[in-house]
């Protein structure tokens, strides 16, 4: 009897590993190539990868908070890439700008549906599908440019303007409702407001080893004295996102540009900036309820192009492309300019356009941060 597995295991051996090979743990075998580098090599292909790291960590800084910049800014927020946009203004939207009819620059707090453009206004979908699909994704509302009843035309002094039903030629223009600056609001509602420096004006880029430095100059808020604070910032890229003119004309870059690439700048103008904008803010929209659509052309001046410019709340209004040259808008000045408008406005819209409530005007060749010397000639 007595316990069975008590003698288990009594005839085993004791095992002996002496005549195993030696184990040593190392999985690493350097490459030749990288064996037959000199120590002052190895050190420099450190020194080199640790820009890279420190290269990856810096910002991507955006010079111009207008549409372009805007744009960019939001593209890497939403690929998740660090960013810095700096705008000398003390607004976003650069050339975009809506006002209301106090001529003060619509923000959040004003009404949604109201708001008139003294920049960009329209757009059209058959030819910019990307920009539809954009205010789309970003739920903005959208109208058709009013263009029903017919049109008129000035050719000569003291004879009448000429009255023709609207062209069905054209193609159908639309507006943001809220004015374009609604567009601005939208995108920079997706960003963080800590990425964003205005009253900032960039005054040099430097190129080093392995970062860019910028040079910004900084408005101090409420103040008119021009005291300001000069600022750098290191980034690892920055876009350029300012017409091509003032690139050359307001920062300097370290090394130089190439002399074609100055040249090519200056010689390229800058959208909208030797131009301005009118526009007489109505009661009601009078010309519709006479059948007219708004739409004017004149030889005359001093607008060449007026249009309805109506907001979806109905609050009428029509708005006008001075065609006056710059030089002689700032001989005349900003009184006279607006009395020769509206003067016009009388002579072919009748009585009625003689009552505005407010009367507006954006002259963008006097806004150094649009427009450059060789604009306004």
């Amino acid at each position: 009897g007595g316990d069975r597995m008590s003698g288990l295991g009594a005839g085993l051996h004791k095992p002996t590993f002496d005549n195993l090979a030696k184990f040593e743990k190392n999985f690493y075998k350097e490459h030749p190539t990288i064996a037959a580098l000199s120590v002052a090599e190895v050190e420099a292909f450190r020194k080199s990868n640790a820009k890279v790291d420190v290269l990856m960590s810096l910002p991507v800084v955006i010079v111009g908070g207008g549409l372009a910049g805007l744009y960019s800014a939001y593209l890497l927020h939403k690929a998740g890439v660090d960013y810095i946009l700096v705008d000398a203004r003390d607004r976003l939207g650069g050339r975009i700008f809506t006002a209301n009819a106090e001529g003060q620059h619509c923000n959040h707090h004003d009404n949604e549906e109201d708001g008139f453009d003294l920049g960009p206004s329209w757009f059209w979908p058959q030819y910019q599908p990307s920009l539809s699909s954009l205010f789309t994704g970003l739920g903005l509302k959208t109208f058709a440019q009013h263009s029903e009843g017919d049109d008129l035309f000035e050719h000569r002094p003291s004879i009448p303007p000429h009255r023709s039903p609207s062209s069905d030629d054209a193609q159908q223009s639309f507006r943001i409702t809220g004015g374009t600056s609604a567009l601005v609001r939208a995108l920079a509602k997706s960003l963080s407001l800590d990425r964003i420096h205005l009253s900032s004006k960039v005054d040099r880029i430097t190129l080093h080893d392995g970062h860019i430095e910028v040079t910004i100059v900084v408005q101090q808020p409420s103040t008119d004295d021009g005291d300001h604070t000069t600022k750098t910032l290191l980034a690892s890229h920055v876009i350029a996102a300012l017409p091509p003119r003032l690139l050359n004309g307001s920062i300097a870059f370290m090394p130089a540009q190439e002399p074609a690439t100055q040249k090519r700048w200056r010689d390229t103008p800058t959208w909208m900036a030797p131009h301005a904008k009118f526009i007489a803010v109505y009661e009601k929209p009078f010309w519709r309820d006479e059948g007219l659509s708004g739409y004017a052309q004149s030889r005359l001046g001093p607008m060449a192009e007026i249009h309805d410019a109506t907001t979806t709340s109905q609050v009428a209004a029509l708005f006008g492309f001075i065609s006056i040259p710059a030089h002689q808008r700032a001989t005349m000045g900003e009184e006279a300019v607006k009395h020769a408008c509206q003067d016009q406005l009388v002579r072919m819209f009748g009585p009625n356009a003689g009552k505005p409530r407010a009367v507006l005007l954006k002259d963008w060749a006097d806004d150094p941060l649009t427009s450059t010397p060789s604009d306004r000639t």
